[in-house]
């Protein structure tokens, strides 16, 4: 019985293909391909139906890899549980967040990570696809809004909402905003996901759809909020992102009590009978740090 050739297997199902598991695993398509037919040969069935763009299971190959993936995994934290029973966090940890989830958030995790544990070597992927963590070989994700039904552990950090915001010179040089409705006097800075053509605004008594006449349209929440502090008009901003500019009195919050959304954010990892030194670092220090910068609700 040959192990290599069962864990490419393995890895070349949960990656979806040969290329991208060679990639993960950092081995010529090749020998991934080699190994797979070696083990296909030595079992005496076939595991998988290739075609020149997808890969499907046989019915042989699903419980070959139920087993099979099941057994690697207690495998792996077997030797997890021994090795890093007594050792201290090291190594690269990948890590996948939102790409527009802003720089507040990630950049306290950072510090304090390179300040606690600096042999570790973080890699952030920010995308704006969902993320196979397992499938890409990421270790921890951090996610907004709801989450759909997993196999992952979900750890919940707060709650974003997302505010009226604008600068303080524009509040000084433009018309007072009092009532939801006076926004559409003014140039508004539209997220595009939040909408292209409309506000849909809420309190605690009720909800307003406002139609926006004189807007900016982008759909990156970076450019967005920089061109809010640059005095371009108004916008939905997610509170953590203009909690810093806020308290230093760069941005004002309009329209006090009523708010566009609440995106719950999570910490999502895979389930592990044994956690990595790394991971259960990361994993602490994130939600320690997201519980500082997110406003509670």
């Amino acid at each position: 019985m040959d192990f290599n050739q069962i864990a490419v297997f393995v890895k070349v199902v949960q990656a979806g293909s040969f290329s991208a598991a060679a990639r993960l695993l950092e081995i010529p398509v090749s020998t991934v391909s080699h190994r797979v037919a070696m083990l296909e040969k030595r079992l005496g069935v076939t595991l998988l139906q290739r075609t020149t763009r997808q890969l499907h299971l046989t019915e042989a190959g699903k419980h070959y890899f139920d087993h099979a993936s099941e057994g690697l995994a207690h495998i792996f934290d077997a030797e997890s549980s021994i090795s890093d029973a007594n050792g201290e966090p090291c190594g690269v940890l990948r890590v996948s967040a939102p790409f527009d989830i802003g720089n507040p958030l990630l950049s306290s995790i950072i510090d304090e990570m390179n300040e606690r544990w600096p042999e570790v070597k973080l890699e952030f992927i920010l995308i704006k696809r969902y993320v196979d963590l397992v499938a890409e070989g990421i270790d921890v994700a951090i996610r907004t809004g709801i989450l759909e039904d997993s196999t992952l552990v979900a750890k919940h950090a707060g709650t974003a909402q997302w505010e009226v915001y604008a600068s303080q010179d524009y509040v000084h040089t433009h018309e007072k905003m009092t009532l939801p409705h006076d926004i559409r006097h003014h140039c508004c800075l539209l997220f595009s996901p939040l909408g292209k053509e409309a506000w849909t605004l809420h309190n605690e008594e009720s909800s307003l759809t406002i139609p926006i006449d004189k807007a900016i349209i982008a759909d990156d929440i970076s450019l967005i909020a920089s061109m809010v502090s640059a005095g371009k008009g108004i916008a939905l901003l997610p509170n953590y992102q203009c909690n810093l500019a806020y308290n230093g009195g760069k941005l004002v919050q309009i329209l006090p009590g009523w708010y566009a959304k609440k995106d719950p954010i999570h910490i999502v990892y895979p389930k592990h009978r044994y956690m990595s030194p790394t991971l259960r670092a990361f994993i602490d220090i994130a939600h320690e740090q997201l519980k500082k910068t997110l406003k509670p609700l």
